[in-house]
């Protein structure tokens, strides 16, 4: 596991404001976030570049509002239907597609950070070549570290440039880590929701739907984000990155089940002390730490702990989430098991979703694909990539093999 800093023991030199953004994912629901911060604090960024997959409609009013000078999506055909709709506007942003697109949004626009909040691993390489070239991150993507996490943070051990998360997890143990250093830490203790299902008996589980897992109880996020909440792989990603970012192993990342959702992560340092993040349920929190860190800035938001009567945490099923033994498994095996553990989740949701696997056969298809799957460790994000079809294809046989079952 490459060693990344604890968040207090080695800062960079600060990036001065205002800074210039380059966000990924921009018509998403982290990139509408990111943009809220914006939008609070007009002085301290400039959009320099928006990219996103296909809705037209909301980033041509963007670039409108933005006026970035650069803007990519996903299909040649959309940059195309893009380019004639935007066609008047001053100063003309240039329009690319597809990764190229991506990676250039990222590293060549000239922004100074970069907001990463594409689903999947579409932005690895846009991640990875943004930290080569000196840009900070702000990731808000589980996937790229899940996948690439050695790789790219090596790169950032290169370049200098912080990896800043903006899970509100993530956001929460980096938050908590400038209480103490790194000799003094003995466990990061996420917190998880527990989704729509903590509560319902396990013989229900094999007639759920997907409207039914798309119901999370407290966020409201991506559908992919939301399905691997509702089999709490969510939390299994968010192990492996919270390895990959505080450099620590998978024996010291624990997860409790906290409903409230109050309490957004816990340190535990070597003298039993616990230090906790609590924050309102609002994205713009987590990702406004990561724009303007290592400053802290007035938000509006209050908390109001009168509010709240009773906080509850209890250690999480491991018959009815058993993806989070998953993802340990795989955090344990490294290597190229994170880039095969993303792969089979993606198409095991994907089969859940059209309605051609039960609930309870996404795990099933996960533990399958990572039994028969074995690779070398990647060298480069093309190895990854690589990794990444044969896995699916591999997740595809199995889901046909369970349909047939």
């Amino acid at each position: 596991m490459t060693t990344a800093p604890a968040a207090l023991d080695d800062f960079p030199a600060a990036l001065p404001f205002p800074r210039r953004l380059a966000i990924l994912g921009s018509t998403g629901s982290i990139g509408a976030s990111t943009l809220r911060v914006v939008d609070s604090l007009p002085e301290r960024f400039e959009v320099v570049a928006l990219a996103a997959g296909g809705n037209l409609d909301k980033l041509e009013a963007q670039a409108r509002r933005y006026r970035p000078r650069l803007l990519s999506v996903r299909a040649p055909e959309d940059a195309r239907e893009l380019a004639r709709r935007l066609a008047g506007l001053e100063p003309r942003p240039e329009i690319l597609h597809g990764p190229a697109g991506l990676c250039a949004a990222a590293a060549s626009s000239g922004a100074r950070m970069v907001v990463a909040a594409v689903v999947g691993i579409a932005a690895l390489q846009a991640a990875y070549d943004a930290l080569r070239a000196g840009c900070w991150l702000a990731l808000a993507n589980k996937e790229i570290l899940v996948a690439g996490g050695e790789l790219v943070m090596a790169a950032a051990q290169r370049s200098g440039a912080p990896v800043l998360p903006v899970d509100s997890e993530h956001s929460a143990l980096h938050q908590c880590l400038r209480g103490g250093r790194r000799g003094e830490l003995r466990r990061l203790i996420l917190t998880a929701s527990g989704g729509p299902f903590r509560q319902l008996p396990l013989e229900h589980f094999d007639r759920l739907t997907p409207e039914q897992a798309l119901r999370h109880p407290t966020w409201t996020m991506g559908e992919r984000v939301t399905l691997d909440s509702a089999t709490l792989m969510n939390k299994g990603f968010e192990i492996l990155e919270a390895c990959h970012l505080f450099g620590v192993s998978e024996r010291q990342v624990d997860v409790l089940i906290h409903p409230q959702s109050l309490v957004h992560s816990l340190v535990e340092f070597r003298d039993g002390s616990l230090l906790a993040q609590l924050g309102c349920a609002d994205m713009a929190l987590p990702v406004q730490y990561a724009l303007t860190w290592p400053e802290r800035l007035e938000v509006g938001r209050e908390l109001r702990l009168q509010e709240w009567s009773r906080l509850d945490f209890h250690s999480p099923d491991p018959r009815r989430f058993p993806c989070l033994e998953l993802a340990r498994a795989a955090g344990r095996a490294g290597g190229a098991a994170g880039a095969a553990l993303n792969a089979a989740d993606e198409v095991a949701l994907a089969a859940f979703r059209r309605g051609a696997l039960p609930f309870p056969a996404i795990a099933r298809v996960i533990e399958a694909v990572l039994g028969r799957f074995h690779a070398p460790t990647p060298r480069s994000i093309g190895d990854i990539l690589e990794i990444d079809s044969q896995v699916r294809r591999l997740a595809e046989d199995r889901v046909a093999a369970e349909i047939k079952a």
